[in-house]
């Protein structure tokens, strides 16, 4: 990735940064292993070294970020890792951020997509990086968008976000992706009445997996009901007309048609400015995330206000008082 002109660099950023962001443009994936690792940390040093690595990135004009989602089963990481060997094939470079469900016990990443993704792991021209999704909404680490940068800075230009497909972490993605696709399986079709409108709503594709032998007529059928429902929603803000495809990430079908859409979807979106709008837009939230989080970490190191989110949760839990003037007390508390 070229460096933006108009940035100048944090001299007085530690020397461990500077060699880690000098590490990262030169395509070390072990530093930029360690730089998301940074990231994710939760200690003060971590997050203040993490504040001065970001410091030195400059937005990234060139790459697309494509968020993929889909229930557990659907086939995400065989999907993915056919989609990214189509990709480097075509020239990109492509770093896959598998945002995995967390142990409760360990604490760790316990669904393993890079033991998945065989082949597109041992590739030079990719990175693969699952993390756990511990305390986060919806599934989605507090880390992501930054690791997102850290991918790009790297010169990775298609950087894909899989979701764990549960929860609220499709509208995140959703938030800090310029492609969003869901995956469905073929007898999905006839559950589209529980399907939540939401998802379906912000889909920029759908593409029906496992497609193939027996499922290839209930795929058809699937195929037909989703481009129907597609069609009762309100034209996207981008003028994009959402497509419904189908194929199997196994068989590797159908993955060039969804290479096809994305590449000029991206280049319409280039063209007509809506990409560079967009990124203002997730640059903006991550902006407001951040303040966010500076806040609570703040607040977290005044012990008078600690002490009181304690008491007001063992009392609201031992229902001496309601939730409300939990936040009350809270609020005064804050105030002081």
């Amino acid at each position: 990735m070229a460096v933006n002109p108009n940035y100048t660099r944090n001299t007085n950023a530690p020397l461990r940064v500077n060699e880690l962001y000098n590490k990262i443009i030169a395509g070390d994936r072990a530093a930029l292993s360690q730089a998301i690792t940074l990231l994710e940390g939760t200690t003060e040093d971590q997050q203040r070294l993490a504040q001065d690595l970001l410091s030195l990135i400059p937005e990234s004009p060139d790459s697309l970020r494509i968020g993929i989602t889909g229930v557990p089963g659907v086939g995400k990481s065989t999907f993915i890792e056919a989609y990214g060997l189509s990709l480097i094939a075509a020239g990109h470079k492509v770093a896959v951020l598998a945002v995995d469900p967390t142990s409760s016990i360990t604490q760790g990443s316990i669904m393993g997509d890079k033991t998945r993704m065989e082949q597109l792991v041992t590739h030079p021209d990719s990175f693969i990086r699952p993390s756990p999704a511990g305390k986060a909404l919806g599934g989605v680490g507090l880390a992501t968008r930054q690791a997102i940068q850290l991918c790009e800075l790297a010169g990775y230009d298609r950087v894909l976000v899989e979701t764990v497909g549960v929860g609220q972490s499709e509208t995140l993605v959703h938030g800090m992706t310029d492609f969003f696709l869901l995956l469905k399986l073929p007898n999905a079709g006839d559950e589209l009445q529980g399907v939540k409108r939401g998802i379906i709503e912000m889909a920029d594709a759908i593409f029906i997996n496992k497609a193939d032998g027996d499922a290839a007529a209930s795929a058809r059928h699937a195929a037909q009901q989703f481009g129907a429902a597609l069609r009762l929603f309100p034209t996207k803000e981008t003028g994009w007309q959402p497509k419904v495809l189908m194929g199997s990430g196994l068989h590797n079908e159908g993955i060039d048609k969804v290479q096809e859409i994305i590449e000029r979807v991206g280049i319409r979106f280039r063209e007509s400015g809506m990409l560079q709008q967009r990124r203002r837009k997730q640059t903006l939230v991550h902006l407001n995330d951040q303040i966010v989080q500076i806040i609570y970490r703040h607040a977290s190191s005044q012990p008078k206000l600690v002490d009181t989110i304690d008491r007001v949760k063992r009392e609201v839990a031992a229902g001496t008082i309601t939730s409300g003037q939990g936040l009350k007390q809270v609020s005064a508390a804050l105030a002081r």
